[in-house]
């Protein structure tokens, strides 16, 4: 899909660069496997391709971007193609960035430049992920596969013992369980990673959103006596994959669960901030001490193994809670006081039709 500005200074001049762009251009720009801009000899943008809104890179039909401005203004300076790399934010939050290959170049006589983007920000970022997350699985796995192991072969040895055979056939259960519960947040966590969630983003109702993840945590918040409190200050609405969000929040709750004691509260909250959607959830738990801190959304990192090993953790959750705030542009952050509970917030931008909104003249072509 592309967008087209019919709003030009004469109508000879729309009649020029229409002519010049669909003639000569129009159809190449459109058969590239890139994001592209079109932009004038005064530098207003007249055609841009539905994947530049992800970029943020158009504000009042002109190009934002000091970089890429600078890159225009060396191609009418010199009439040569220029090629660079640029980094954007993917959001006006988070630490989550598009690395993009760039190319400028003239099309026509009619000053027309056009800029070509190339996303190459998920390959980088899938070689470096990979090469830790198999050095991680590969210790991980060792743990369950391990205790099955020896489970095993203290069945055989006790085969006269029906009360020592229950019991290593129970342990060997939970440890079946855990390795399921890691190898589902493996796969989980793998489809995040290649996965932009921007790219083909939708409108997400967050407060739907909420509460299908308390719904998701609630016979288990149940069994402990612990009341989930849902609160809403505004309404928002974000850009990205709802199954993502409803999983990070879940996750979320269900840390909450896991880390409070019996009969606690643990409460979820939404607002608005600066166009930014806050969900934070609260619990009365144990709190985490300061030096876990820094640490806690690290794959597999685990403050307390133990109760790990007791709630069935597999210290994945908080580290798909991370991936998937950086993927949708915002981030998530951590309050805790030992003995006095824990607030994880996540931040999501705002969807967002400004683009659309600040151009009501334009249409779209094929």
């Amino acid at each position: 899909m592309w967008r087209f500005n019919q709003k030009q200074e004469t109508s000879t001049a729309n009649s020029k660069i229409e002519s010049d762009l669909s003639t000569q251009s129009f159809d190449l720009l459109h058969a590239i496997d890139a994001e592209s801009v079109v932009i004038t000899s005064t530098d207003r943008v007249i055609y841009y391709s539905d994947g530049i809104a992800t970029f943020n890179l158009i504000k009042d039909e002109r190009i934002q971007n000091k970089e890429l401005s600078n890159l225009v203004r060396a191609v009418r300076r010199s009439g040569i193609q220029q090629d660079a790399t640029i980094e954007l934010p993917r959001g006006p939050i988070g630490a989550g960035t598009h690395d993009l290959l760039v190319r400028v170049t003239s099309i026509g006589d009619a000053g027309l430049i056009a800029i070509l983007i190339f996303d190459d920000s998920e390959m980088r970022r899938l070689d470096s992920i990979r090469r830790d997350f198999v050095a991680n699985i590969s210790h991980e796995l060792k743990t369950p596969i391990g205790a099955l192991s020896i489970l095993s072969e203290a069945v055989l040895d006790a085969s006269n013992d029906p009360e020592a055979i229950a019991k290593f056939a129970s342990r060997m259960q939970s440890e079946a369980k855990r390795l399921s519960d890691l190898v589902q947040e493996i796969i989980n966590l793998s489809r995040l990673q290649d996965d932009d969630p921007l790219k083909n983003g939708k409108s997400v109702d967050i407060s739907e959103v909420i509460a299908e993840a308390v719904d998701q945590s609630r016979l288990n918040a149940e069994k402990r006596k612990i009341t989930l409190v849902h609160e809403e200050v505004d309404d928002a609405v974000i850009n990205g994959d709802r199954n993502q969000v409803t999983m990070a929040i879940h996750n979320l709750i269900e840390n909450a669960i896991n880390y409070s004691p019996d009969a606690t509260r643990v409460a979820i909250t939404l607002k608005v901030v600066d166009a930014i959607a806050e969900i934070s959830v609260s619990d009365q738990g144990i709190g985490i001490p300061e030096k876990d801190l820094e640490r806690i959304f690290e794959r597999f990192y685990r403050v307390d193994p133990a109760r790990s090993r007791l709630t069935g953790g597999t210290g994945l959750g908080l580290s798909i809670v991370k991936h998937i705030a950086t993927n949708h542009g915002g981030d998530v952050s951590l309050w805790s006081v030992e003995g006095a509970g824990s607030t994880f917030t996540i931040r999501f931008p705002l969807s967002s039709n400004t683009l659309a909104a600040e151009k009501p003249n334009m249409e779209g072509n094929k």
